[in-house]
């Protein structure tokens, strides 16, 4: 027992031993990179141009804002170069290092061009990693939150779709001194986690990748795309729904008798003003813009039914108050012609009830018209309910049979 807890105590200060030589080692060659090493100048500086490798990893996605037109993503982006003043030779072929070093060594200046704020997390050290290569290839890795500018065309909303932009590239460089690609090509270099999305009122459909030129000296842009598909069902019952049992509600109108005014203008008047609200509430969660879009129109239209089911009750009621002056009229000036015909009749006894000729008894009421059913109400209970029907087949029709359009 006594030569195994030797053995082992002898084997364990061989190994702690190996340790410090190898830390020694490691700590003469960083030392030695760094040595005379000038951090201000690119590698390769005069002689080629640098190439950094990138990719993203997307954690986190959303929220996104459509009246600040912005988008909130949180990412791990990767780039990496070679450095050939920092070859070195040693037992390991990778030195994982602390990000420290990273202040000490040339590192690319990257900047997001639409980027509107963007927060290196610190918590609880610095997120970032840094890793060497023997043959001077360095990766880069930080951690990012970023909220970046969204171009949104709200003309179909809220059946649109955008391509929101990510761009980044070289702050002072040229492409004559500093050139970015993808580490894994156009296809695979921007991944978004699974459980990533935090989108309450988007679908993430899919992301792509392009690289194009500043027109303004020729600086490096690369750009990652993220293609949004709105959810339409909170607006189906918040708007759409509203408004389409408030059209149906003008119509019911159209059933009541044209005499009951009161309930009529009831009608009228509510859903006229219901169709007010709902318009100003729908544009609450818009931007200002100064184009309609495809829930505007579709209010409008909404708005015109109703609108126009007023106007068809205030010409019925025309008409129909009208009729009465004229029935009652009638009837009173043939009343008097029959009394004058029969007077002789009248005057042979003042006891005895008037007797008139059974034609000439039944004169015409002026209540005759009371419940009747106008021409008007006939035509609107078929005409208004298939214009409405059209209008929704066209519209929905239209707006969701659209392709989102394509960049890069």
């Amino acid at each position: 027992d006594l030569h195994a807890k030797c053995c082992i105590g002898y084997y364990f200060d061989s190994v702690k031993a190996e340790l410090n030589d190898n830390i020694t080692i490691f700590t003469r060659i960083l030392d030695g990179l760094l040595d005379g090493y000038d951090n201000r100048l690119r590698p390769g500086l005069g002689e080629k141009v640098t190439e950094i490798k990138t990719n993203i990893f997307v954690t986190s996605f959303g929220p996104v804002s459509d009246t600040e037109m912005e988008y909130t993503i949180d990412v791990f982006f990767r780039q990496s170069w070679k450095d050939e003043r920092l070859c070195f030779k040693g037992p390991m072929e990778m030195l994982p290092l602390n990000n420290l070093l990273a202040s000490n060594i040339w590192t690319p200046d990257t900047f997001f061009l639409n980027g509107k704020k963007s927060i290196a997390h610190n918590m609880t050290t610095p997120n970032k990693l840094l890793r060497l290569k023997d043959d001077g290839t360095l990766l880069y890795t930080m951690r990012l939150t970023i909220s970046a500018e969204c171009p949104m065309q709200l003309e179909d909303f809220p059946m649109d779709a955008h391509a929101c932009p990510l761009k980044f590239g070289s702050y002072a460089y040229p492409v004559s001194e500093v050139v970015y690609t993808w580490t894994q090509g156009a296809t695979k270099s921007v991944v978004v986690a699974e459980e990533g999305s935090r989108l309450n009122q988007y679908h993430l459909i899919r992301q792509t990748q392009c690289l194009s030129l500043c027109s303004t000296g020729q600086y490096t842009v690369m750009m990652a795309h993220f293609y949004l598909k709105r959810k339409i069902g909170y607006f189906v019952i918040q708007t759409y729904m509203p408004c389409f049992m408030t059209v149906i509600l003008s119509q019911v109108s159209f059933w009541l008798n044209r005499e009951s005014v009161p309930a009529r203008t009831v009608f009228g008047v509510t859903t006229v003003l219901t169709m007010t609200t709902l318009s100003i509430s729908a544009r609450n969660s818009l931007p200002k813009v100064a184009y309609a879009t495809a829930m505007d129109w579709f209010i409008a239209v909404c708005y015109a039914f109703v609108f126009s089911a007023l106007i068809e009750f205030a010409t019925v009621n025309y008409f129909t108050k009208r009729s009465w002056p004229n029935n009652t009229c009638a009837a009173g000036v043939n009343y008097t012609t029959n009394l004058t015909k029969d007077a002789s009749i009248s005057t042979i006894s003042n006891s005895t009830a008037v007797q008139l000729k059974p034609s000439e008894s039944k004169a015409p009421d002026p209540k005759k018209t009371y419940n009747s059913v106008s021409k008007i109400d006939k035509m609107a209970r078929i005409v208004f309910p298939v214009l409405f029907g059209t209008f929704n087949l066209v519209y929905w029709a239209t707006y969701l049979n659209r392709e989102p359009s394509r960049w890069c």
